[in-house]
């Protein structure tokens, strides 16, 4: 049994637009859809503005460094339908030498400062963040101090 067929959120994503979905993660009664980066922003604003589905809320985006692994970042979006009474999380995979991702402002304004925090901590861009500027660290702080690969006592 695949519980991406039976996923009504799931099966939604893919009758709108099959490429959306390169993967779908169930674990621990949480589903998780891998959503390839350049399919990423059309994708959340279908899920935000598609009336059944009503992803109207998102709580968090968090970054994983994989380091050395490629892609080396995994952005994650935590989702919430209140209409649903459903969470879905949207995991995009960013290569280590392109960090760049679409901002979601536009479609969830929450995302401003959680798109400020993943640039300021992990170096991830957001392509058209009206102020994608520190949030966190000194204005003159030199690297992303959260990615694996900063030294634990900083650059001297």
């Amino acid at each position: 049994m695949e519980p991406q067929e039976h996923d009504p959120v799931v099966s939604k994503l893919r009758e709108w637009d099959a490429q959306a979905v390169a993967e779908v993660i169930e674990f621990r009664g949480e589903t998780t859809v891998v959503v390839p980066r350049e399919h990423f922003r059309r994708a959340a604003e279908y899920l935000a503005s598609e009336p059944w589905l009503a992803f109207t809320f998102l709580s968090d985006i968090t970054v994983v460094d994989r380091f050395p692994l490629e892609p080396r970042f995994e952005v994650n979006y935590q989702l919430l339908s209140l209409d649903l009474r459903k969470r879905l999380r949207v995991k995009v995979r960013v290569p280590g030498n392109d960090a760049v991702m679409p901002s979601i402002v536009a479609v969830w304004p929450t995302a401003n400062w959680h798109e400020r925090e993943s640039f300021d901590l992990m170096g991830i861009r957001f392509e058209g963040h009206p102020d994608l500027s520190r949030i966190l660290m000194p204005d003159d702080w030199e690297g992303y101090p959260l990615r694996k690969d900063y030294p634990v006592e900083g650059y001297r």
